[in-house]
């Protein structure tokens, strides 16, 4: 996570080339050129695009201050309630012919290139798609000292889009857990095939899981645990769940978590 001289965590800016990740996931499923075809294109979508499970990846770098998605939404209302539960902003594109790209790569770019010359709080900078065309905003962002993470499907990315990143994600990765016909919808369980956890527990594991894999270590700072839960769900409330704060939470649930003490901090990983 992207610090500023204090210490602080700066602010995560995220870009979605929708249309091109639901595009990827639909030829995947459907067969390479299937999307492409305007009997196809032009129809309301079913949703594929987990966007819950990125949403939480991409929390995991940061406080999200900056959330766009660039599509021609007026096919894609079959995702409102993931888009609203996320706060998506959206914006829309009309592409200019039955053939041609919907633009989204060029809106992006200059509007991920505009953000980052006005928001000095942003540090970190997620484009999610796998086009090349974003390569040369990759070169001002990182020339602007920010972080830049792109999230795209492994067959569909650009090989020298994902090198030009800090750090690259395949959505792929992200959702092999799941199955392949379970898009999870708004306050659908993640783990809804196996018996329900205590939703407290649930919410421990998430953060915990997604501090982990960011930080590529097993050990996480315990300081860093809950503003994560916030992140995730900003309504979550200790109280609710039966415990006087986060530190009684912890007590109560050590049998899935182990805490110690660390150099200047309390240490905490999962069991």
């Amino acid at each position: 996570m992207a610090l500023n001289d204090n210490g602080e965590n700066l602010s995560v800016a995220l870009y979605w080339d929708f249309e091109n990740l639901h595009a990827s996931l639909a030829e995947a499923k459907f067969g390479e050129g299937a999307y492409s075809k305007p009997d196809n294109r032009f129809k309301p979508q079913d949703p594929l695009i987990d966007v819950l499970a990125v949403i939480e990846l991409c929390s995991s770098f940061g406080p999200i201050a900056i959330n766009r998605a660039y599509c021609n939404w007026q096919w894609y209302g079959r995702y409102r309630d993931a888009l609203l539960q996320s706060a998506v902003e959206l914006i829309q594109l009309f592409p200019p012919g039955s053939s041609a790209k919907n633009g989204a790569d060029i809106k992006l770019c200059l509007d991920a290139a505009e953000d980052i010359s006005r928001f000095a709080h942003v540090g970190t900078v997620i484009i999610i798609g796998g086009d090349s065309d974003y390569m040369p905003v990759a070169q001002k962002i990182k020339a602007a000292g920010r972080t830049l993470i792109g999230i795209g499907t492994r067959k569909n990315t650009n090989r020298h889009w994902a090198k030009s990143c800090h750090e690259f994600r395949y959505y792929d990765t992200l959702v092999e857990a799941l199955a392949p016909e379970e898009i999870r919808k708004p306050n659908d369980d993640r783990n809804a095939t196996l018996p329900p956890l205590d939703p407290a527990a649930d919410m421990l594991k998430r953060a915990m899981r997604l501090l982990s894999e960011t930080k590529g270590e097993v050990w996480v700072n315990k300081a860093s645990v809950w503003p994560m839960i916030k992140r995730l769900d900003p309504t979550f409330d200790t109280k609710e769940h039966g415990y006087a704060n986060f530190a009684e939470m912890l007590k109560a649930l050590d049998t899935i978590v182990e805490v110690k003490k660390g150099e200047s901090d309390h240490i905490i990983k999962l069991r």
